[in-house]
């Protein structure tokens, strides 16, 4: 997922608002306790995260794959008054760190965290969304993308993690996984209803905008 120098990248991130002590302590806690921490949003990413949403000033997000909680906690940063996050996580072992991590930040009024199979608990969801952010396993992407569209405000934004697949998008020989997420890219890409971003931030960041 290093895709600049490692000298420039720290350039980058010590030019970066520093992440608060609360999402140092969750960044440490993951690397330490949860396996796999490389899939933690992380400083950099969670920062850009959380400027996105101080500009957008969403009501309502929606994220498919808390992980830890780091990036729900970033995210959550920039939801106007009285806003809400929804986070859906399947993996049911997390469910303790994602709650004490909610607590710890004093967001438990502005995150509502739920455990369980985000294909299931997506229909049973009532409200409409000014973000969904999609950051889960690879397989259901394009499954989530076409469950939470009607449920996203025209103008609304689906921004999906992990886009560039830690450059294997652009290889010659591919695996299943790959092939899933540059179906995703392209399906993006080749949508009329939306308009379409790829940032190479961190592992890629796909930012579509509803247009109707």
């Amino acid at each position: 997922m290093e895709f600049l120098d490692p000298k420039l990248d720290k350039y980058v991130c010590d030019h970066t608002e520093a992440e608060s002590a609360v999402l140092a302590a969750l960044n440490r806690k993951t690397h330490l306790k949860v396996l796999q921490p490389r899939m933690l949003s992380g400083h950099f990413q969670g920062r850009v995260l959380s400027m996105l949403m101080h500009m957008i000033q969403p009501e309502r997000i929606l994220e498919i794959g808390s992980y830890t909680g780091y990036s729900a906690l970033c995210m959550a940063e920039g939801l106007k008054e009285n806003g809400l996050l929804i986070t859906i996580e399947a993996n049911e072992e997390l469910d303790a760190i994602i709650k004490e991590s909610i607590h710890s930040a004093g967001m438990q009024q502005k995150i509502k965290s739920i455990i369980g199979d985000a294909t299931i608990e997506i229909p049973k969801l009532e409200e409409t969304f000014d973000v969904v952010f999609i950051d889960a396993d690879k397989k259901n992407y394009i499954n989530y993308y076409n469950l939470v569209f009607p449920k996203v405000k025209k103008g609304g934004y689906i921004i999906a993690d992990n886009v560039l697949w830690s450059g294997k998008v652009i290889e010659e020989k591919s695996d299943k996984e790959t092939d899933i997420i540059k179906a995703y890219n392209d399906i993006i890409h080749s949508d009329p209803r939306v308009a379409e971003v790829l940032l190479p931030i961190r592992d890629g960041l796909m930012i579509a905008r509803k247009l109707q």
